[in-house]
């Protein structure tokens, strides 16, 4: 009995430090559309470069857009295919990953500190 919940415990601390990788199988995206990056509307904005995302079945094509990072000293991780699998796009920095919500975008005006402080 006692092993069993030693094993038990030593299970469930290792979840507590285990990381989560969300990916998606459709194949991979078509290629990245090359665009003319516009002048920076002011200071400390930085630029989140267009790329495709798992939308249903299909991918569906995010415009680049200006924004700035999730918190200060965070920077944007952008997604990736890697052959397999698609791994979403995230702001990452000493304070840990903010995830991108697509369907936040949409609804405002992509200035993640605006109100998400």
């Amino acid at each position: 009995m006692k092993i069993k919940l030693l094993v038990l415990t030593l299970l469930a601390a290792g979840a507590v430090f285990a990381q989560v990788s969300v990916g998606v199988r459709i194949g991979a995206p078509p290629p990245v559309r090359v665009v003319v990056q516009p002048a920076s509307p002011g200071a400390g904005y930085v630029w989140v470069g267009g790329y495709w995302y798992p939308n249903g079945n299909k991918y569906k094509w995010h415009d680049g857009y200006y924004t700035r990072p999730a918190y200060e000293g965070s920077h944007w991780v952008e997604p990736t295919h890697d052959g397999q699998l698609y791994h979403q796009g995230y702001w990452d920095g000493d304070h840990g990953q903010v995830n991108h919500d697509h369907k936040w975008d949409k609804t405002h005006d992509k200035d993640y500190n605006h109100g998400h402080q």
